[in-house]
C-alpha cells in the first residue's frame, strides 16, 4: 500500500485495448449472449490465458502469477489482476491485469513491462551494505530486506527492499520502502508509505449531520454498524512512539467517543466530540459514495469499515492514512484548523482504495496519479455529500485552510504556487502533490470543461495547455471513467501515456468506443498536453 501527505514535507507504453462485446451462436447461427462466468471461473479462464500467451505478458516459464482481484462485468467480460514473482522474487512493476471476452478469448493485457523481468538473480552486494544505502537520518530498519527484481522503472535489476520506520520532521510516522540495486547498490527507488493530506452531530465544518452510531452501556459509541463497524477514536494528542513503528507495540490506543443521549459535539473545538463528527460523517459519506455509485462495498470492498483517529499531535497540520486507518491532526489554527473536512476523508479513504486497487507507486508519474486520484474523488465525495455547509466546488481543503483560500486548485493546478497544469518530460520528478496537478486539471477540464464558472460559492476558471475549449461531459461520468480506469487498467507504474490510455479504453467500456464521451477524454488530455 502506499503513504502520501496531503500537505507535501515509468516510460513504458501500456499494451491495453478496448474490450468487445462477444456472443455465442447457436446451431441456426443466431446469437445468443455467452453466460456470466463466475469470479472462480474468471481465474481459472485468465491462468490458463497466462500460459497461452507469454510474450503478451513478457513473461517466460519461469514467472508466476498470483490473483490479487478479479472484476466481471455484466456484459460477462472479465478482468483479473495479477502480481508477479520469478525464481519465487517478487516482480515490482510486474503486475498484470488480463482482460477476456464473455466466452473466455484473450482481447489484452495492462502491462507496463516492456522486456523479460528474468535477471541474474545472485546479488554482488550485502544486505547491510543495502541496508545502510537505505536508511535516512532519523530512521530505523524494520526487518530484514528482500530480494526482489524491481522493474518499475528503467531496466529490470535484481534488488533489495528495505523497509525503514521513524517519524516525519511535522510529526508524522514515516514508514519508508527503498530499493537498492543488488548487484551495484545503487539506490532505486523510494516510496513513502504513510499517506496524509493535510446519531446527529455537530460538526465544525458540515453542519448538523446524521451519524450511525452503537448503543454502548451509559448510552451510544461512535462505531458505524451500518458500515462495517468503522469507529471513530480519540487520540488524545499523542504521536506514535518509535516502538510502534518499529515492532507494531506501544501503539496508541485511542478513547473510544461516548454519548449519553447520541447528539454529538457542538460545532466547535471546545466540545472534542465535534471533530469526531466530521470523521465519522466523512467516512460514511466516502463509504456510502463509492458503494452507491462504483458498487464498491468499503475500502477492501469487503463490507468492512475502518478506524478513524482524531486528536492526534500537537499543532499537527496533516492527516494521513496508513494502510489500515485514518488520522486526523487538529492544525495549528494558523495555517490550518482541524483536518477532518469532507474532501479531506475522501482522499484519505481513496488512497485505501487506490492501494487495494491499482496500488500506483508513490513516486514519479505514478505517484501524482496515486494523489490525484485521492484529490478526484474526496472532490466528488464532496460533491456526492450534497451538504449545502460545505458544498460542492474543486478546491481541496478549503474548510481547513487558515493562510490560503485552499491547498490545491484542480481548475488551475499552478494557482497553489507549485503544481502544474500541464504534462511534460521532468513532471516525475517533481514532489507528488505538484505532479498531481496533470490529472487534476485534466479531470476538472473532462467534467466541467473550460471557461469561468462557480462551484459551491467559489470562482472557478480553467484554460487549457493549447488553447482549445472544451465542453465537459459532468463528474457523474468522469468519476465513473476513472474508478474503471483504476480499477481494470492502472497498474502499479503507471504513467500519464498510459493513464490516457487507460482512461480512453475505459470511457470505451463504458460509453462506446466511438462515443463522444470518449472523444472528450482524448481532448481532455490533449488539453494538458499528454498526448
Amino acid at each position: 500500500m502506499n503513504r502520501s501527505a496531503l500537505f507535501a514535507a515509468a516510460t513504458a507504453v501500456a499494451t491495453t485495448t478496448a474490450l468487445g462485446l462477444t456472443s455465442a451462436t447457436t446451431a441456426t447461427g443466431a446469437p445468443t449472449a455467452a453466460p456470466v462466468p463466475s469470479p472462480a471461473a474468471a481465474v481459472a479462464r485468465a491462468k490458463a490465458a497466462v500460459s497461452d500467451n507469454l510474450a503478451a505478458l513478457k513473461a517466460g516459464t519461469a514467472d508466476a502469477f498470483a490473483v490479487r482481484d478479479v472484476i466481471v462485468d455484466k456484459s460477462g467480460a472479465t478482468h483479473v489482476r495479477m502480481d508477479r514473482t520469478i525464481g519465487g522474487l517478487k516482480v515490482l512493476g510486474g503486475d498484470v491485469v488480463v482482460h477476456q471476452d464473455a466466452a473466455g478469448a484473450f482481447k489484452s493485457a495492462s502491462i507496463t513491462l516492456t522486456r523479460s523481468a528474468n535477471v541474474d538473480r545472485t546479488p554482488k552486494v550485502s544486505i547491510a551494505t543495502a541496508t545502510g544505502k537505505a536508511l535516512a537520518k532519523g530512521q530505523k530498519a524494520e526487518g530484514k530486506p528482500a530480494l526482489v527484481i524491481e522493474a518499475r522503472k528503467g531496466a529490470p535489476r535484481l534488488a533489495y527492499l528495505v523497509t525503514t520506520t521513524g517519524t516525519q520532521a511535522d510529526g508524522t510516522p514515516s514508514h519508508i520502502t527503498t530499493t537498492i540495486d543488488a548487484v551495484t547498490g545503487a539506490k532505486l527507488i523510494s516510496e513513502q508509505h504513510i499517506e496524509t493530506a493535510t446519531g446527529d452531530g455537530q460538526s465544525l465544518y458540515s453542519g448538523t449531520v446524521p451519524i450511525d452510531t452503537t448503543p454502548a452501556t451509559g448510552g451510544f459509541t461512535l462505531t458505524d454498524p451500518v458500515r462495517g463497524n468503522g469507529a471513530t477514536g480519540d487520540a488524545n494528542n499523542k504521536t506514535e512512539s518509535i516502538l510502534c513503528q518499529l515492532f507494531g507495540f506501544g501503539c496508541i490506543v485511542p478513547t473510544k467517543f461516548n454519548d449519553a443521549d447520541n447528539h454529538w459535539g457542538n460545532g466547535t473545538n471546545a466540545d472534542r466530540a465535534s471533530a469526531a463528527v466530521d470523521a465519522h460523517y466523512g467516512a460514511a459519506t466516502t463509504f456510502d459514495y463509492y458503494k452507491n455509485t462504483h458498487g464498491r462495498n468499503g475500502i477492501f470492498n469487503n463490507g468492512k469499515g475502518v478506524p478513524s483517529r482524531v486528536h492526534y499531535g500537537t499543532n499537527y497540520v496533516n492527516a494521513f492514512w496508513d494502510g489500515k486507518q485514518m488520522t486526523y491532526g487538529d492544525g495549528d489554527n494558523v495555517v490550518a484548523g482541524p483536518l477532518v473536512s469532507i474532501d479531506v476523508a475522501g482522499h484519505e479513504m481513496s488512497h485505501g482504495v487506490t492501494s487495494a486497487t491499482a496500488n500506483l507507486t508513490y513516486s514519479g508519474e505514478s505517484g501524482g496519479l496515486n494523489e490525484a486520484t485521492s484529490d478526484i474523488f474526496g472532490t466528488l465525495v464532496e460533491f456526492y455529500s450534497n451538504n449545502a455547509s460545505d458544498p460542492g466546488d474543486y478546491y481541496i481543503g478549503e474548510e481547513i485552510m487558515k493562510d490560503r483560500p485552499a491547498l490545491r486548485f484542480m481548475d488551475k493546478p499552478s494557482k497553489d504556487g507549485k503544481s502544474v497544469d500541464c504534462w511534460s518530460s521532468g513532471v516525475g520528478n517533481l514532489d507528488v502533490h505538484y505532479s498531481s496537478g496533470v490529472a487534476n486539471h485534466f479531470v476538472y477540464l473532462l467534467a466541467e470543461g473550460t471557461g469561468a464558472k462557480v462551484f459551491g460559492g467559489l470562482q472557478h476558471n480553467s484554460t487549457t495547455c493549447n488553447g482549445s475549449t472544451l465542453q465537459g461531459i459532468g463528474r457523474d461520468k468522469v468519476g465513473k471513467i476513472w474508478y474503471r480506469a483504476l480499477t481494470v487498467y492502472m497498474t502499479t507504474s503507471t504513467n500519464y501515456a498510459q493513464a490516457r490510455t487507460a482512461t480512453l479504453n475505459a470511457a470505451s467500456d463504458l460509453y462506446g468506443a466511438n462515443s463522444p464521451e470518449r472523444a472528450a477524454v482524448a481532448a481532455a488530455w490533449t488539453g494538458v498536453s499528454v498526448n
